[in-house]
Order: structure tokens, then C-alpha cells, then sequence
């Protein structure tokens, strides 16, 4: 299926309730004024959330249903999780809209909900809400991170299962059916897919160190461990987080502590073809989590509006 030539590049979020979308292609930096802010229906915690190209729909994830409204917070379909958890903590199920918008990935996080049944990977038709495909994955996530590929139709979800790992597949829709993989590791943490997505970056579980990818196979270009930073790897971690600043540079975050154990956070820079280590970068924030490279030389944080902040060094 091909990819609308220019889809416009929204972020979304959550603030005060309602949901957020940011036109990226407007070029604004500073604090980003949303393009819509639509409501979900009543009564709806959200806990994920998208919103279509053309701003007509917006698509969220509550614990216990995948839900499509109208930009005036109309709802057109809900597709619920049965049976309803009982359980408020543990789990938190994600949705993202493909490129063409026409299907929506869902990740159920079921086993840890108490559905006694394994997690599953679900992709809803858009317009209505029907099943398309579904898969049960050998997983029991918290949660789940998904990366639609922006030059093919797979889409990549990073399962967290705390303790005992991280597991990564790609799936794509063939004949109403979905084509399942899974890469063969449970130690590594996707973090980010490059703007042409010909690589992709990970982070050991364990904290160790951090590598770059190519795309599809997973075969490791280059890995760096806590100690080509010049840090201690037995008191230095290196954070899951990070991602493509734009198609030449990735940014890594490393954790520490003071001797009075505050926590400590710094931002690296790495050259992605060679794996140079250029040198520590301010991006403006305190948090490892509250960065998103998106891959232009820009990246946001998050102002204490709750609305995104983009910068750029240039």
C-alpha cells in the first residue's frame, strides 16, 4: 500500500484531559500551540492517543477499550477489552495510526489487565473498528512502545516486561491477515527508528550499552557501552531513551548518581554512520524520558503547560 507522499507530521498529547495535536510542519518553535484540541467521550481516561492527517478523527486507548471520536469529540466506534480488568495499575494498553491512516495497531497488554489470556497485538480498520488481524504475542508487557516504519507498512512494538526483559516484533497487514516476527533477543530496548528507516537504535536491558542497527535483518552496525563515554560502567547506566536527532546523529542518555545519591542525567550526541562519540548536548530538560528527537535536528520537551517544546541548536 503506498504512503500518502507527504502525510503531515502531527505529535499528540495529553493536557488537562483533553487531546492535543501539533502540526510539526509548521515549523514553530518554542511552546506549540495545538492545531486541535479535541475531547475524548465522557468519562474516558486516555492513555494513548492519535489524531488522523486531516484532523477529522482522533484515536485513544483507555484501559479498557480502543475508541475513535470526531474532532468534536463525538464518538464513532469503541472497540472494547473483554472482559474489563479489575486491575487499575500494571498495564497500560497503546494505540498508533498507521501513515495512511487507515488501520489502527493496538497493544493489549491482557496478561498483566488479569484477562487471563496472553497479550495481544490487534489492527483495527479506522473507520469502523472491526478486527482486521489479531496476534497473541508470548509476552506479559506493562506496556508497549509501536513505531510505524516510515517507509514500509510494518509497524514495530517494543514490549516492557520490567524485570524480565524487553521484546521487539514487526508486523505488517498481508491479505486481512497479520505477518508476525519477532526479533530473537529479550535484552534490548527499541528506543528509535531512523527518518528513512534503514536503522534503528536499542539500549540493553541491563543498561550496559547502547547500539545502532540495520533495518530489517537487526544485524548491529556499531554498540557503545557506558565506558566509551568516559563513565564508570559499574556505577553509570545508560538510559532507555534517546533516539534519531536527524539522519546522521542519535542522542544517548546516561544515569548516575552524586554521592548523596541524587540522580543525575546527561545527553550525549553520536554519529550514526561512524560511531563517534561528538560530545554532551544540552537538550534543555532535566529527564532522560521527557525528550523526542524527531529527526530534523529538532526535538521536544515538555513545558510545565503540558504542552511540547520544540528546539533546535541551528
Amino acid at each position: 500500500m503506498a504512503h500518502p507522499t507527504h502525510p503531515r507530521k502531527l505529535v499528540t498529547r495529553v493536557v488537562d484531559g483533553d487531546i492535543c495535536a501539533y502540526d510539526l510542519d509548521a515549523g514553530d518553535l518554542g511552546v506549540l500551540s495545538p492545531t486541535l484540541v479535541c475531547r475524548p467521550a465522557p468519562g474516558d481516561d486516555v492513555v494513548e492517543c492519535g489524531v488522523s492527517s486531516d484532523l477529522r478523527r482522533a484515536y485513544y486507548t483507555t484501559l479498557d477499550a480502543a475508541v475513535c471520536v470526531t474532532a468534536d469529540g463525538v464518538e464513532i466506534w469503541r472497540s472494547e477489552f473483554e472482559p474489563r480488568s479489575t486491575h487499575r495499575m500494571g498495564h497500560r494498553p497503546g494505540c498508533v495510526l498507521s501513515p495512511d491512516g487507515s488501520t489502527v495497531w493496538v497493544y493489549r497488554p491482557d496478561a498483566m489487565a488479569g484477562r487471563d489470556r496472553p497479550d495481544q497485538w490487534a489492527a483495527l480498520h479506522a473507520g469502523t473498528g472491526a478486527v482486521v488481524a489479531r496476534a497473541d504475542l508470548r509476552t506479559v508487557g506493562h506496556g508497549g512502545e509501536q513505531f510505524p516504519h516510515p517507509a514500509d507498512d510494518h509497524v514495530l512494538l517494543d514490549v516492557g516486561e520490567g524485570q524480565d526483559g524487553s521484546v521487539i516484533y514487526r508486523a505488517s497487514l498481508v491479505e486481512g491477515r497479520m505477518d508476525l516476527d519477532r526479533h530473537p533477543w529479550d535484552d534490548r530496548c527499541l528506543v528509535g527508528l531512523s527518518p528513512d528507516g534503514s536503522h534503528f537504535m536499542t539500549v540493553a536491558h541491563d543498561q550496559t550499552d547502547v547500539a545502532l542497527h540495520t533495518y530489517p535483518d537487526g544485524q548491529v552496525t556499531f554498540a557503545l557501552s557506558v565506558d566509551a563515554f568516559g563513565h564508570d560502567p559499574d556505577e553509570i547506566y545508560v538510559e532507555w531513551s534517546g533516539g534519531y536527532l536527524s539522519p546522521d546523529t542519535v542522542v544517548v542518555a546516561l544515569l548516575g548518581e552524586t554521592e548523596d545519591e541524587q540522580e543525575w542525567f546527561r545527553h550525549y550526541t553520536v554519529d550514526v554512520h561512524s560511531g563517534r562519540i561528538r560530545g554532551e548536548f544540552d537538550a534543555r530538560t532535566d529527564n532522560p524520558y521527557d525528550i523526542r528527537p524527531l529527526g530534523d535536528g529538532s526535538w521536544l520537551t515538555t513545558d510545565t503547560s503540558g504542552h511540547p517544546t520544540r528546539w533546535t541548536d541551528s
